[in-house]
């Protein structure tokens, strides 16, 4: 069994008690990752000589780093690294490498964790199957023939091949717990607020989150544990305490209380998921939770709300980039609004062209009111239809995705299909609420299936307390299919 199949836990406990080191682990995760991409095109930078050589800093003693001493961890290509390039999945950022570290980065650094690449995304996180990246589609180690989800689907992918047991993406609605779904891994969006965004390129600035892929629960919470807590560099960060994720896993569930809101469990959701998540809502009643029905009536109205307010973010955030201070620029335009034109013409792809096509249109003189502000005033109602639920709940329960991985090139011509993909997922971004992803089966044809737990702001523990109980009493034991022997 490869290093990078194995806890995060085990691989530092090994590396600090001498049966492994640093360059051993570092080397095996890169020679997975070299091996696999082609196949898979979750990476669009490996960085062996970086990794290596941060890993032979490890062995030797230098920045002795802390619990994730010597673990190997991918980052999606919207989160800086100094040194190694950000492109977002863009032509439009070609080749551009930040001079300085994302916050998460740093942190991760400090807790001795090694970086061995870059991964594959949706073009400035802007998709659901992770197709819309200018550098080709991620494939989904299940079935290399469908989607891994999106937009950090080349970072689902890559914990989900065992390149390595942790990974960085971001969300803005569903982005890493939607492809945690769909490639039978850990995925863990955080209340807004509690990691810092610097560093990370916004898409939409009041929705994303720096979110964590883990093979495990436990994983996932070591990662959220080491890279959470306020930034002075981020005013939206919190100055709350931030508690031991990973110390809080474990224990019964007797007296905790799980909200099903029957009505999203109704039409548009596969039979397969449905049957899978059904079996989840049965296993905690087993493990001692009561479950008990809730109502989201403002839910329906979620997808509506997530498109208006996600691409007005997006089209202003998108402003800057204009072929003036870096990235892609025109050859040769005539003048300046030329420039400007050609510039965006040539270097966004299709669906970030439709989404600040979309937001400046919701924003503009006429219909602000009409779409903007609606949207914002909805989004609140939906906000206190989760705060109603929690007075009678811990955790709200629904499934992650409507259908398993889809086949790739599937929904490409039928955007309003696309954007329902991420139709249980967006309400947590709208409502800065955190969520967990954790797989709970597979379909009659092998493809994994995913449960989400959704809990009060700041509840971080209780929602991976309650997903760990599950997940100790119903593994996923099968590995995908690139990984079969």
């Amino acid at each position: 069994m490869p290093s990078s199949d194995r806890t995060i836990e085990l691989i530092s406990s090994e590396i600090s008690g001498g049966k492994s080191t640093a360059q051993t682990v570092a080397a095996r995760s890169l020679d997975a990752a070299e091996r696999l991409n082609g196949e898979l095109n979750a990476f669009l930078q490996i960085d062996r000589v970086g990794a290596l050589r941060r890993a032979k800093g490890l062995d030797e003693g230098a920045g002795a780093g802390g619990a994730l001493r010597g673990v190997p961890v991918a980052l999606k290509d919207n989160i800086c690294v100094r040194g190694m390039q950000a492109t977002c999945g863009s032509s439009i950022l070609a080749g551009y490498h930040p001079p300085y570290d994302a916050t998460v980065t740093e942190r991760l650094n400090a807790a001795g964790a090694v970086v061995v690449g870059k991964t594959n995304c949706d073009e400035f996180a802007m998709g659901s199957s992770n197709e819309n990246s200018a550098y080709g589609p991620v494939r989904n180690p299940w079935d290399t023939r469908r989607v891994p989800g999106g937009s950090s689907g080349g970072s689902a992918a890559a914990v989900a091949a065992r390149i390595v047991p942790a990974a960085l993406g971001s969300e803005t609605g569903g982005s890493v717990r939607q492809p945690a779904a769909l490639c039978g891994i850990v995925g863990v969006k955080p209340t807004y607020g509690r990691v810092s965004r610097y560093g990370l390129v916004a898409f939409g600035s009041s929705l994303d989150q720096v979110s964590v892929f883990g093979l495990t629960v436990r994983d996932a919470a070591l990662v959220l544990r080491t890279i959470a807590g306020r930034d002075e560099r981020d005013s939206t960060t919190a100055d709350v305490e931030v508690p031991d994720y990973v110390a809080g896993l474990g224990g019964d569930l007797k007296g905790a209380r799980i909200g099903v809101p029957r009505a999203l469990f109704g039409e548009g959701l596969d039979a397969d998921v449905r049957a899978r998540v059904e079996g989840a809502v049965d296993a905690y009643r087993d493990l001692g939770a009561e479950v008990v029905d809730v109502e989201l009536p403002h839910a329906k109205y979620s997808i509506a709300v997530y498109y208006i307010i996600a691409t007005a973010e997006a089209s202003s955030n998108l402003a800057r980039y204009d072929g003036v201070r870096y990235g892609f620029r025109a050859e040769d335009p005539k003048d300046l609004r030329e420039m400007y034109r050609r510039t965006r013409e040539e270097g966004f792809g299709a669906e970030v062209k439709r989404r600040i096509m979309l937001g400046t249109y919701v924003l503009s003189s006429g219909y602000y009111d009409a779409y903007y502000l609606k949207a914002q005033q909805v989004r609140t109602l939906i906000q206190r239809d989760f705060l109603s639920a929690f007075e009678t709940c811990d955790a709200v329960l629904t499934p992650t995705t409507p259908t398993p991985a889809f086949r790739l090139g599937e929904k490409t011509d039928d955007p309003l299909s696309m954007y329902l993909s991420d139709i249980y997922t967006c309400m947590a971004n709208l409502a800065g609420i955190p969520g967990v992803s954790v797989p709970c089966g597979l379909t009659p044809s092998g493809l994994p299936v995913g449960f989400q737990l959704m809990g009060r702001h700041w509840g971080e523990p209780d929602i991976l307390r309650l997903a760990h109980a599950y997940e100790q009493a119903h593994p996923l034991a099968e590995r995908p299919g690139v990984m079969a022997e």
